[in-house]
């Protein structure tokens, strides 16, 4: 593994010594404070009642995609990612499960302060899959708005201003009941899920808190049978940003945002800010019964790749939810090697109540295989 890794750095690394004389000069041209809005698909996805009967599809779930060279040149790793995106949705788009929107969990380039990182770097990417006719929905990183928990900090304030550039005619418009005014906070539902996005770096947000319990303490259960939630940190990670590091957004994630989830039933966590693949689970009962919440940490769209660091200390928040009858599980860990952890992206399959992952590595991890089959069903608790 270490060859192939070896290889491939030597790949990108000549690739952008190729590239750089002509794109460096594309830079400078480009080099603005306005960011290019994302070209939206030409089918957008459809106004929830338009798919109410809808119970078998499928989407891709990916995260951290900034670049070595972000403003310099197009995200290489990236741009074969979404390249292996769009074979996978061509070739599936005739079958019973066709995969109908692409959803990242944040850090879209190094710096999202930067016009030019996002233009010559992110958006020409993201074209190449709404150019296909695909939906894509981001939710930020700390990379895109810094990592200030203040709503007035001046980097934050850069930061979203243009990731509501870019994502301006991706994500619901400002007023829509699906839409926090002045958040990147935002969902939609297709078929009989139910998808919520949010900040993370600000995840001790109150007003942004409160109306994401609103969107869930409002959902007709009946008709989404599942509630997926995407955004940038986890709750339990092993990478560098996990183990032993208890970051603040973790420790708000675990006290105020795992019993919201469990309270309302939430089925799928997808996250990032670990380069690696890794998945989580929580058991828990309450008055209905035995459930379950998956957490997957997909940091692995084109970003360095990180290694495991250690297991994290999760005896307080056992203990703290005692009474849920907690129980966790890491039922896929990363490698100690960041080589052996490549770039991926996740296929989730719907079917009906049924969730199952597909895990799909790019390039030289094509064989990646964290479960001893190909996918995973996410089974009863």
């Amino acid at each position: 593994m270490h060859r192939f890794r070896s290889e491939f750095i030597g790949l990108v690394v000549a690739a952008a010594s190729v590239a750089a004389p002509h794109q460096a000069v594309q830079a400078q041209l480009a080099d603005t404070n306005i960011v290019v809005p994302i070209t939206p698909p030409r089918t957008p996805i459809p106004p929830e009642d338009a798919t109410r009967n809808i119970t078998k599809f499928s989407f891709i779930a990916y995260g951290d995609t900034r670049g070595a060279f972000d403003g310099t040149v197009v995200q290489y790793e990236h741009s074969l990612v979404v390249g292996t995106m769009l074979r996978t949705i061509r070739a599936r788009a005739a079958s019973t499960d066709p995969i109908k929107f692409v959803v990242q969990s944040g850090d879209a380039v190094v710096d999202g302060r930067s016009a030019n990182q996002l233009n010559v770097s992110y958006v020409p990417v993201i074209n190449q899959l709404t150019g296909a006719d695909v939906p894509y929905f981001l939710a930020v990183g700390n990379h895109d708005v810094r990592t200030s928990t203040s709503l007035t900090d001046t980097d934050r304030v850069k930061g979203l201003k243009n990731y509501f550039a870019a994502n301006s005619k991706l994500i619901p418009a400002e007023g829509s009941p699906r839409r926090l005014n002045g958040y990147p906070t935002y969902a939609f539902g297709y078929g009989n899920t139910f998808v919520l996005l949010f900040d993370s770096i600000i995840a001790n947000d109150s007003t942004q808190f409160n109306w994401i319990r609103g969107q869930l303490e409002g959902l007709d259960r009946r008709r989404f049978t599942n509630v997926v939630v995407v955004c940038h940190h986890p709750a339990f990670s092993s990478g560098p940003h996990g183990g032993s590091t208890v970051e603040l957004q973790t420790a708000v994630m675990r006290s105020q945002y795992m019993p919201l989830f469990r309270k309302h039933h939430v089925k799928l966590l997808l996250t990032g800010h670990e380069h690696l693949f890794e998945h989580w689970v929580e058991r828990y009962t309450d008055a209905t019964g035995p459930h379950r919440i998956d957490q997957i940490v997909s940091g692995g769209g084109g970003a360095p790749l990180y290694g495991y660091n250690g297991e994290p200390n999760v005896r307080q928040y056992l203990s703290d939810n005692v009474a849920s009858q907690v129980r966790l599980e890491h039922l896929v860990k990363p490698e100690v090697d960041p080589g052996a952890n490549p770039h991926h992206f996740v296929v989730v399959h719907v079917d009906g109540p049924k969730i199952t992952l597909e895990v799909i590595g790019v390039y030289w991890g094509a064989g990646f295989q964290p479960y001893r089959s190909a996918t995973v069903q996410l089974d009863p608790p």
